[in-house]
C-alpha cells in the first residue's frame, strides 16, 4: 500500500528508546528520509538504524533548550532538507512511585520540561518552517499516554504533562497549522504499556505486571511496532489525510478499569 510517505522529510525525537526507534525504522521501510534526534545514547540509535536501507542522519540535541531545538530543525535542514513529518516522541517517565504531596517542585518542573515543553519547542520549530518554506502537507504526531487520558496515580507530573500534550496543545495547534499550510494535520498517538526497556524492569515482577493486563481487553501489552504502525497511518496524507486533531490509544482497549480476575490472566500470552 502506498503512504504517500516516500522521499518526505521526517523528524522523529527520542530515537534511542524503544518506540522512537521503531518509528525511525518503520518510516524508513516506507521510503521516507529520517531525522533521528537522541539526546543521551548515540551508539544506540546508530544500531538500531545501521542496518536499515534509505537515507537517515541521527541528530543530538537536549529538547528543553530553546537554542539546542532550533539548530537541530536547522541542522535537520542542511542535511535533508525542510522537516514535513514531525513525530514528537521524546519523553520520560520517572520510573519510581511518587504521590503528590510527596513531591517534589524540581520532580515536577523536570517532568513538564522534558515531555510538554520540549513537545512545544519542536512543535513550534516545525511550524516556523511551514511558514519559511511554504510547505503543502505538513504533519505532525504526538506522543501522548494512556497517563495522560486516565491520570496514573505516582505519576501525576507525567500524567498532567501527557494530558496537555494530547489536549490543550495538539488541538490549538491543529486550529493554526491550517493557516499555514490548508492541508496540515496534528494528531496524537497514546500508547499504553508498551514493552520497552522504559518499562521491562516494571514487568519482570509478574504481580505487577498481571495488575496491568487486568485492565486490557486483549491481554496483552504493545510492541513498539504496534505504536509505530499507528504513527505511520496518521502521518500519511494517504491513509489519513481527512484526519487531524485526533487522538489514536494504542493500548489494547483499556479502559482505566479492572476487567479481569488475577486468575484470568495467562502471563505467557502476553
Amino acid at each position: 500500500m502506498d503512504t504517500g510517505l516516500a522521499q518526505k522529510n521526517v523528524l522523529v525525537t527520542g530515537t534511542s528508546g524503544g518506540i522512537g526507534g521503531e518509528v525511525a525504522r518503520a518510516f524508513l521501510r516506507e521510503g521516507a528520509r529520517v531525522i533521528a534526534h537522541y539526546h543521551t545514547g548515540q551508539d544506540r540509535v546508530v544500531r538500531q538504524l545501521e542496518r536499515c536501507a534509505g537515507q537517515w542522519v541521527a541528530l543530538q540535541a537536549d529538547l528543553t533548550q530553546e537554542n539546542q531545538v532550533r539548530q537541530l530543525f536547522e541542522d535537520a535542514h542542511r542535511l535533508i532538507g525542510p522537516v514535513e513529518i514531525l513525530v514528537a516522541n521524546a519523553g520520560y517517565w520517572p520510573p519510581q512511585d511518587v504521590a503528590l504531596v510527596d513531591m517534589t517542585l524540581e520532580q515536577w518542573q523536570r517532568t513538564i520540561a522534558v515531555n510538554l515543553t520540549g513537545t512545544f519547542l519542536c512543535l513550534r520549530e516545525f511550524i516556523a518552517g511551514i511558514r519559511r518554506h511554504r510547505l503543502e502537507q505538513p504533519s505532525a504526531v504526538l506522543i501522548g499516554s494512556t497517563a495522560g487520558l486516565f491520570g496514573e496515580a505516582g505519576h501525576a507530573d507525567y500524567a498532567s504533562a501527557k494530558a496537555a500534550l494530547a489536549f490543550g496543545l495538539a488541538r490549538s495547534a491543529k486550529n493554526e497549522i491550517v493557516r499555514l499550510a490548508r492541508h496540515g494535520r496534528v494528531n496524537v498517538v497514546c500508547p499504553g504499556w508498551t514493552l520497552t526497556p522504559m518499562v521491562r524492569d516494571y514487568a519482570a515482577h509478574p504481580e505487577r505486571f498481571r495488575r496491568v493486563l487486568q485492565t486490557m481487553p486483549l491481554r496483552k501489552v504493545a510492541r513498539p511496532s504496534d505504536v509505530a504502525a499507528a504513527v505511520v497511518f496518521l502521518a500519511s496524507p494517504k491513509l489519513s489525510g481527512h484526519i487531524t486533531g485526533q487522538i489514536l490509544t494504542v493500548a489494547g482497549g483499556m479502559e482505566g478499569r479492572v476487567l479481569f480476575e488475577p486468575e484470568e490472566i495467562d502471563l505467557s500470552e502476553a
